[in-house]
């Protein structure tokens, strides 16, 4: 009996996974379809701006940020390792 209600429940949540699963590439081809006509609509300006953008993508005036945010460098390890050092040994419960 106890296999039967696993079963059916099993059933159950695959069924809402499944159609959950349905539902987001249903939404994510129309949003992709929404862009490109977006895209061709506004070709004549810069960049179209997203319509629904993260708050940090947007400055204190409110105007959309279209630029890196975060520039990584690429060091090698003893330099890193030799910042790091640097970097502990300056805080104040460094020279221990």
């Amino acid at each position: 009996m106890v296999q039967i209600i696993y079963i059916l429940a099993f059933t159950i949540l695959s069924i809402f996974a499944i159609s959950n699963l349905i539902r987001s590439m249903i939404s994510l081809s129309q949003n992709d379809d929404r862009s490109q006509r977006n895209r061709s609509y506004q070709n004549s300006r810069r960049r179209a701006l997203p319509q629904y953008a993260h708050p940090e993508l947007w400055d204190t005036d409110g105007n959309y940020i279209d630029e890196p945010l975060m520039v990584i460098k690429s060091i090698n390890v003893d330099d890193a390792r030799s910042k790091l050092d640097a970097l502990y040994n300056s805080s104040p419960n460094g020279d221990k």
